[in-house]
């Protein structure tokens, strides 16, 4: 059995212990819960994410009682990355008192979206959903950092051009996505990228039936051959894609995937004949750091955790990037508790905290998560924070560091970013915007 599969399987058995305990009186917590997918064919990717989000979220509780005493609640609505059903588990929380929903879903977040005005919860989809979000005087409640997926896409152009977009004039880049809205939302910014720069963009989808078996787009892939091929994959998407590319022996150096497409699983299927790929990726994980051995120490080593320790599930890019996803809501919650001089915030307050959010690298070091972020702030306009990313690379048995801090190209990426905002505000009137933000 695959390594993912024995992975869904032990998370299967263990999801309803997700939730967080926490005292019976509401008065002393908050709750945040998290739309998760530990099931399904995305479950490979699901898990080592929410392990390490309920993990953080855990070691605060243990270690501080929560934030300024309040304790944390966070709690998991399974979702199986089925839209249908997150917006059932959306309904739920809501009802429930949630201060904030978390989609894991491009799909879900769309449907979410429309609803953020009138129900006044705050939407956190870290790395995720619709790019525009980034323009906080249209999406008043959509957040959407550290990076978005249009910066996702600029900076993988702009790695694999060697700095120089106009390098790529007369390449042809081959785009492998998931045929859902998650793999179909950078394809504006590529389309407008790839005429202005004069290269071919070769688009080519895979059928959520299609994912394990990719032998299709794999023969294209071959009689195309294009210079590079770059993968917006997810869950056991990857995993079929990685095996196809050795199996057709593409070289691995020119393959290169979004940030969702770096899970060390699905590359220790392969081993050594991964080495080379690369996916950016806006976390470097690193199990010595202070934050990290708080949670071991508090959490995993108690038994607390849900990880998988003989994969060596604590150490992998996924599960640290759970940390840091939670690390950002946390922040949020003191940030505003702070500004409000209140405990228990509620979900207008937690709104203002994410739009405040300053993670600089002072910040980032008394958290105990130096280098694992780069530093990134939010702002009224600015719902993204484009932190930048770091592109990593497998070197046989593990992801490490293969790029200096890389940037995504504001200038191409704002107006379309613009554009697309306002025909979102247009398409759904009466649509608020924030004309107040500068």
């Amino acid at each position: 059995m695959r390594l993912f599969g024995k992975l869904a399987i032990a998370s299967a058995i263990a999801v309803a212990g997700a939730a967080i305990a926490l005292p019976a009186s509401a008065e002393d917590s908050v709750k945040l819960p998290n739309l998760s997918y530990r099931t399904g064919p995305f479950a490979a990717t699901g898990i080592p994410l929410m392990n390490g989000q309920r993990d953080y979220m855990l070691m605060l509780n243990e270690r501080d009682g929560g934030i300024n005493g309040v304790k944390l609640g966070y709690e998991e609505c399974e979702t199986g990355y089925n839209t249908e059903k997150g917006v059932e588990c959306y309904e739920k929380m809501k009802a429930e008192g949630a201060i904030v929903t978390q989609p894991w879903s491009t799909g879900i977040t769309l449907q979410v979206l429309p609803k953020s005005n009138v129900d006044k919860i705050p939407i956190l989809a870290p790395g995720y959903g619709f790019s525009a979000m980034q323009d906080g005087k249209t999406f008043q409640w959509a957040f959407n950092p550290p990076a978005s997926y249009w910066d996702g896409a600029s900076m993988i152009l702009n790695s694999i051009a060697d700095g120089n977009l106009d390098n790529l004039k007369g390449k042809k880049v081959a785009f492998l996505h998931l045929d859902h809205p998650f793999g179909k939302e950078p394809i504006p910014l590529l389309e407008a990228l790839a005429a202005k720069h004069g290269f071919t963009l070769l688009p080519i989808p895979v059928g959520l039936k299609e994912m394990q078996n990719q032998s299709a787009q794999w023969l294209q892939i071959r009689r195309e051959r294009p210079d590079f091929v770059v993968m917006w994959g997810w869950g056991a998407m990857n995993a079929g894609a990685i095996t196809e590319a050795v199996k057709t022996k593409y070289p691995m150096n020119q393959f290169v995937g979004i940030w969702w497409s770096g899970l060390d699983g699905d590359l220790k299927l392969v081993g050594d004949a991964g080495k080379g790929y690369r996916s950016l990726s806006w976390s470097l994980p690193n199990s010595e750091s202070k934050i990290m051995k708080d949670i071991k120490q508090l959490v995993v080593e108690p038994g607390h955790s849900l990880i998988n320790r003989d994969a060596g599930e604590f150490e992998w890019v996924f599960y640290q990037r759970g940390v840091m996803i939670s690390l950002m809501l946390a922040e949020g919650v003191k940030t505003a508790q702070d500004h409000f001089d209140a405990k228990v915030i509620n979900a207008e307050q937690l709104r203002w905290g994410l739009e405040n959010l300053k993670l600089d690298d002072a910040r980032l070091k008394e958290l105990g998560a130096d280098g694992m972020l780069p530093p990134f702030s939010t702002s009224c306009s600015n719902h993204t924070g484009h932190s930048g990313a770091w592109m990593l690379e497998w070197d046989g048995t593990k992801f490490v560091q293969a790029s200096d801090l890389l940037q995504a190209d504001r200038a191409a990426i704002d107006p379309i970013a613009e554009k697309a905002a306002k025909e979102y505000a247009d398409a759904n009137q009466p649509w608020p915007v924030n004309g107040e933000c500068k």
